[in-house]
């Protein structure tokens, strides 16, 4: 299913929304965050947070009026965690917004598409082989990149249009092929089984900043090779050929973001587990506001999507507070409904 053409374009009307659109955005994840350093087990005061971090700027020194022990909350829980959910929300938000434009299909999503059980499955053998560090992004990566590339040539062979039907059937079947072999390996190593189900569930669980230093780089990376080609999707959402008679190359667009795209989940799969239709979600919501355009929809997106997986987390640490609930729940709870109402607006149109 494509995007018709005039969505390539994007309307006067929504020229305007640009600005306050990031204006929005930006507000969302900076109440996020609020909520975030100020909610959990231990209560921090919004007043004494603000002076830590007001405290923590180069010639400003004023009185917080936190302890040693708030102070370590906040400065190596609370905050890397923040920060580290909105890496892993913008970074699967960006790439499933980047996914829906080259595939031209509003359903493609890191999840979906099988990506993330692939990256799923190398990061599973990173854990029963007892590697971690930068190795296990590298797994995930290899395990996600199979995973799309597979999906993507199944999806071709279900007819000539990569439609929305056949594309997401073979991301259905391409994950149950990767979970099968993920729960093989499990089986093989039951020493690490309870590490792999919970990572699987998804969690944020980080003390210190060792987490977001094997994150940050990868997603700069995919970040930025997808911003970089927004306005290329924008073009190709007119049609392949079109796009190729205005003189760009489609094939090497494709292979650029979707291997960025990839390697952004990969990374934060490894590091999070399985946390579903963030991709989705976010990107749909953000087009609904704005319009069609790639050059408004994918930076808002990764804007958005932190502030969304920060409020997630958030929810999953208060709702059943002192226990946590799986990240990867909150998201499904609130994805799995919008999934359904994005299909049944895509039912009529599937070629």
């Amino acid at each position: 299913m494509s995007v018709p053409a005039a969505a390539a374009v994007v309307p006067r009307r929504t020229m305007w929304r640009r600005p306050r659109g990031l204006a929005v955005a930006c507000g969302l994840l900076v109440i996020a965050g609020a909520l975030g350093v100020t909610l959990g087990p231990v209560s921090l005061p919004l007043r004494g947070t603000v002076l830590e971090f007001i405290d923590r700027l180069p010639w400003i020194e004023v009185e917080s009026g936190f302890d040693a022990r708030q102070s370590a909350v906040l400065w190596q829980i609370r905050v890397p965690r923040i920060v580290l959910a909105g890496l892993v929300g913008g970074t699967l938000s960006i790439a499933g917004g980047a996914y829906q434009g080259v595939f031209r299909n509003p359903l493609a999503d890191p999840y979906l598409l099988g990506v993330a059980a692939g990256a799923g499955l190398g990061a599973t053998l990173a854990i029963i082989t007892g590697f971690g560090g930068l190795v296990l992004p590298v797994a995930a990566f290899a395990g996600g990149l199979g995973a799309v590339l597979m999906t993507y040539a199944l999806g071709r062979a279900g007819g000539p249009a990569r439609s929305t039907g056949s594309l997401i059937l073979a991301g259905v079947a391409v994950a149950s092929f990767f979970t099968a072999l993920q729960t093989f390996a499990q089986q093989r190593a039951t020493d690490t089984i309870r590490e792999v189900f919970a990572w699987i569930l998804g969690r944020l669980t980080t003390v210190g900043w060792d987490e977001v230093v094997v994150l940050l780089p990868f997603t700069v990376v995919a970040v930025g090779v997808i911003l970089a080609h927004r306005r290329h999707l924008d073009v190709l959402a007119v049609g392949e050929s079109e796009a190729s008679t205005l003189g760009m190359n489609t094939g090497r667009v494709r292979l650029a973001v979707v291997v960025a795209a990839t390697l952004g989940t990969a990374a934060a799969v490894s590091v999070s587990g399985l946390i579903g239709f963030v991709g989705i979600i976010v990107p749909h919501t953000v087009r609904l506001l704005t319009g069609w355009s790639y050059r408004v929809v994918l930076p808002l997106s990764f804007v958005g999507g932190a502030a969304f997986l920060v409020l997630a987390d958030v929810v999953a640490r208060t709702v059943i507070a002192p226990s946590e609930l799986p990240i990867g729940i909150i998201t499904a709870f609130f994805g799995a409904p919008f999934f359904v109402l994005v299909l049944r607006r895509s039912m009529g149109r599937i070629t």
